[in-house]
């Protein structure tokens, strides 16, 4: 017995060891799979309202045979009234657009309805939207063109789109559905809560403009309602696959705010509604080239949508009405991409004078199989670029779009370079064949996380690759500035032409072994160059051939403060510097600019030493640009020291000088470099990059200064093959852009925007 209660008693105790061993494992995996059955296989049910006025239950399921398409009738024609007043729903051919007829005589059955709207949209519950929106969509996606009209003319409009689009053979396989948004019987089975056979089709509007009351009003109301309605889901429209808006409008008759200001609202709330902007707002000006404008509008629009980006791409934005874009991390492998050249094939015959380039190009390939990459995928380095908007191309380049090609694609100003040289923000790529510096800058935009070295020990990836690679790069990232609210459609088109490749961004262009090869492939295209080195690499600048402009930045007057700011990895960076400035003294042929950068309390009083470099060099221009604030950086802390205005080892905003402030600085370098006896003087400037050029008083004619490039020229004499130099190619600067204008460096044909907080920020520093 004794025994017994004693294996009983050891018994318990082995059980309970081996509980307090393994009960962790065994509470979580309970709750894993109690979770586990609630949220993927537990389903409650819930009702949805019928015509009829009962309700029945709705299971949530993955299977479509529950959800009836009864619930929500498409009508897909147009109104027995409709065709009783004989308007065509058909057309064979283009219509003939005629000038607009006056709005007198607008029949009284198309007045506003007054009755109460009733919402028949069911509340989306958050768990159960993420399993609806993961269902399949059809693959045909059916095109739907309304419109609204008193007069019948945005009905020609909306019969011609129809044409248009059908004649396009991307979209001949497309079902086009032309409707009257005046007399659709029901908008909610559209626009509050469409069927799935509504999902990823694409929504198209003509919407024309009206001083007077029309159903267009009840419309736009409908649209704001659903958006303002909290019983229901706030973005109905989500799982379109996009829409575009235009509209008809007399610019001469309007104020510019009021201009086509209903095609507007309609974008604004659609847009609110979920529904991914497909492309920017086109309008006709009635009084002027409607007809162009409509039919250029439809020509960007077909290609958009007969190769469209999916839902999931477009970038999402906000409800606010000032609505800003962030950065989209997007691999450019699943990008739109050029049809670029392609190389020659194994059955094309080939040239022996042909021979040279194919067996360079396999020497390229045989360095890059023997070295590792620069920055390979899914490193840290990777990772951090990619996330601050970056696309990497190959194994050591990127591309990213600058804020400023973002505000010139919606007329909101270009970057100093449009002041200075004629180059429209908008029209410039701006990128790097090598990511990396031989320089850890204190003021540095990637924070350090770009890679350093002094020389090249990794793979080499070929220029055509690179080049190829940065454009579909460029322009996966202008087709995200699609859906921004804003966008000129002009603008937006012109964008996927690059005319300018600016060889900056991040790293040493010049550190890329092949840097002569990636400029000529530009220059084949058409594309300007504007490289830019950090002064470090002699032999490299000494061997590069014709560039449109070379720049080189000058951070420091000297040896102690160049090391102090730019930390250089080179430990005879002081003569490697000087002998880059005497090998531009000596490029004659090429224009050449010193850009200097001003961080408060680092290099901002050096003006002497400056003056002295300048005499050294004699660069063609001086750009003295504002530091440009990107946030604090641990990889600033250290040696150097504290700095004026922040705390130790940090850049902080006092870091970054007044606009004011920079120009003080230039009539003091101005007046150091007229006493050193050099000829230089004041020419342009750009206030609001707070940026200030110093020209050579060569480009100034007749009292005119010609610091823009006459880029048709400079194309013209490299086909030639002659030599020639900086004043070949001037073109002459807009009195806009010079020095002291009203303007101060703004294209008054563009918008001027100035935050709230930024102006308030403004004003309380200069009262500080």
């Amino acid at each position: 017995m004794v025994d017994a209660t004693g294996a009983a008693g050891s018994g318990a105790s082995k059980l309970l060891s081996v509980w307090h061993d393994l009960r962790l494992p065994i509470v979580l995996g309970v709750t894993f799979a109690y979770v586990y059955w609630k949220y993927c296989f537990y389903q409650p049910r819930a009702t949805i309202p019928k015509r009829d006025g009962k309700s029945r239950d709705l299971k949530h399921s993955a299977s479509d045979d529950e959800y009836s398409d009864d619930d929500h009738d498409v009508v897909v024609a147009h109104s027995q009234k409709d065709k009783e007043q004989g308007r065509n729903t058909l057309m064979s051919a283009a219509p003939d657009f005629t000038e607009l007829s006056s709005t007198n005589g607008s029949p009284a059955a198309l007045t506003t309805s007054t009755t109460p709207r009733k919402t028949r949209g069911a509340k989306v519950f958050t768990r159960h939207s993420k399993i609806a929106n993961t269902q399949p969509v059809p693959a045909k996606s059916d095109i739907y063109i309304f419109y609204s009209t008193l007069t019948g003319t945005s009905e020609k409009y909306a019969l011609h789109l129809k044409s248009s689009l059908s004649q396009n053979s991307g979209l001949s396989m497309r079902d086009i559905h032309v409707q009257n948004l005046d007399y659709l019987d029901d908008l909610d089975s559209y626009f509050v809560s469409p069927a799935r056979s509504l999902y990823n089709a694409v929504y198209l509007f003509v919407i024309p403009s009206y001083a007077s009351e029309s159903p267009l009003d009840f419309f736009i109301e409908t649209l704001k309602d659903t958006y303002n309605d909290f019983r229901i889901d706030s973005r109905p429209l989500r799982n379109l696959g996009g829409y575009a808006v235009f509209g008809i409008g007399d610019r001469e008759g309007w104020d510019d705010d009021m201009y086509c200001y209903q095609a507007m609202l309609v974008d604004k709330y659609l847009r609110k509604l979920g529904a991914p902007r497909a492309f920017p707002v086109g309008t006709g000006n009635v009084k002027g080239n409607a007809n162009d404008e409509f039919e250029e509008w439809i020509s960007h629009l077909s290609d958009n949508l007969a190769d469209p980006v999916s839902v999931s791409e477009m970038i999402d934005i906000g409800d606010s009405d000032d609505e800003e874009v962030e950065d989209v991390d997007e691999d450019a492998d699943g990008a739109d991409s050029l049809n670029l050249s392609e190389t020659t094939s194994a059955k094309d015959v080939i040239d022996v004078e042909d021979m040279g380039v194919i067996i360079e190009n396999s020497r390229i390939s045989n360095e890059s199989t023997t070295k590792k990459a620069m920055v390979g995928r899914d490193t840290p380095t990777y990772n951090a670029l990619t996330k601050q908007g970056y696309t990497i191309v190959g194994s050591h380049s990127g591309v990213k779009i600058c804020r400023w090609t973002k505000s010139a694609l919606r007329g909101r100003g270009s970057c100093y370079k449009f002041a200075f040289y004629g180059i429209k923000s908008h029209l410039c790529m701006e990128t790097t064949p090598s990511l990396s510096c031989s320089n850890k800058c204190v003021f540095c935009w990637r924070h350090g996380s770009n890679p350093v070295g002094t020389t090249w020990r990794w793979q080499v990836d070929p220029p055509d690759v690179i080049l190829k690679g940065a454009l579909e790069g460029h322009y996966a990232k202008i087709k995200q500035m699609r859906g921004v609210p804003g966008v000129q459609a002009a603008r937006f088109a012109e964008a996927f032409t690059v005319r300018h490749c600016a060889l900056s961004l991040v790293g040493e262009p010049i550190f890329y072994p092949h840097i002569n090869e990636f400029v000529r492939m530009l220059h084949e295209r058409g594309i300007s160059s504007f490289l830019v080195c950090n002064a470090q690499h002699p032999e490299q600048l000494k061997a590069l051939k014709q560039v449109t402009q070379l720049y080189v930045s000058i951070d420091a007057s000297d040896k102690e403060s160049l090391r102090r700011i730019d930390r250089p990895l080179h430990r005879d960076f002081w003569e490697r510097f000087n002998q880059c400035l005497d090998i531009i003294r000596n490029k004659t042929s090429q224009r050449t600019v010193f850009r200097l950068t001003l961080v408060k309390g680092f290099n901002a009083s050096e003006v002497l030493g400056y003056a002295k470099l300048v005499r050294q060099a004699l660069p063609c221009f001086i750009e003295i640009k504002g530091v440009t604030y990107c946030g604090t950086s641990a990889t600033t802390s250290g040696q150097n020291g504290t700095m004026n205005g922040g705390s130790k080892g940090s850049l902080t905003m006092a870091n970054v000088p007044f606009y004011e402030e920079v120009r003080d600085f230039v009539l003091q370098l101005n007046a150091s470099l007229k006493d050193l006896g050099l000829d230089y003087d004041i020419a342009t400037e750009h206030a609001h990059s707070c940026c200030i050029l110093i020209a050579q008083n060569r480009f100034k004619i007749d009292g005119e200064w010609y610091t823009h490039i006459d880029y048709a020229r400079f194309f013209e004499l490299l086909r030639e093959g002659g030599e020639f130099g900086p004043m070949d190619y001037i073109a002459k600067s807009p009195s806009w852009a010079l020095f002291g204008s009203e303007q101060a460096g703004f294209n008054p044909e563009d918008e001027r925007v100035v935050s709230k907080k930024s102006k308030a920020y403004k004003i309380e520093q200069r009262a500080i």
